[in-house]
């Protein structure tokens, strides 16, 4: 006999808590551009990031499995990151978010 009081599974600590059906990003436009899901992937690239980014992402893809019900791979997160900052690009060029976020980096 154990004295282990019985503890939940990952099935029910990991459950999702509402139903959403809408996958929309919450900005005025919409893109085509989608990251690629979770397969073999031909080419890779190495990017260093601080302990507190790699936190950052580890949490989010937490949040996305806890609270939305998505278990994906932080891989999975940082390519449909890209995809979205991408799209944004593409629309609004000189207005994007990258601009503006690298200009204010770069003090220009």
């Amino acid at each position: 006999m154990s004295r282990r009081a019985p503890l939940p599974g990952a099935a029910e600590l990991f459950r999702p808590t509402s139903q959403r059906g809408d996958d929309t990003w919450p900005v005025a436009h919409a893109s085509p551009r989608r990251g690629s899901p979770r397969q073999k992937h031909t080419s890779k690239i190495t990017v260093y990031v601080s302990d507190e980014e790699l936190l950052a992402l580890e949490h989010a893809r937490l949040a996305l499995r806890a609270t939305h019900g998505l278990a994906v791979d932080r891989g999975r997160v940082v390519r449909e990151a890209i995809a979205v900052v991408l799209a944004d690009l593409d629309e609004r060029g000189e207005d994007s978010v990258l601009v503006r976020r690298l200009r204010n980096d770069t003090g220009k």
